[in-house]
């Protein structure tokens, strides 16, 4: 199963998405916006970045587990990951995100 985008209304109105793996799992989440054509833009730019390595920023968090961030050309933050226990974990997600968020649908449920 593919994965897929599903965009979001937080209780303060703004929007945000989420990738999710064809698991279902989490792989990398947004920043709010305060538009949802923005939540949008931010998809297709993470489509556009996610399959380039060097968009990837790895990361160990102050009480040693792992994340990264996935960037955009002018070294914007476009989507962050959860956290890991190890290094592989992460690279894994990395990994996934490569693999899904360039073909992904998208669901929207603020419709």
């Amino acid at each position: 199963m593919a994965g897929t985008f599903e965009i979001k209304k937080a209780k303060n109105d703004e929007f945000y998405f989420h990738l999710k793996a064809g698991n279902g799992q989490i792989i990398l989440s947004s920043e709010m916006y305060e538009a949802k054509s923005s939540a949008v833009n931010g998809i297709e730019s993470v489509k556009k970045n996610a399959p380039d390595d060097a968009r990837y920023e790895r990361k160990e968090t102050k009480n040693g587990q792992f994340m990264f961030n996935l960037k955009a050309a002018n070294h914007q933050v476009i989507g962050t990951s959860e956290s890991y226990t190890t290094a592989s974990g992460r690279d894994n997600g990395i990994e996934s995100v490569k693999e899904n968020a360039p073909q992904a649908g998208i669901h929207d449920e603020t419709a």
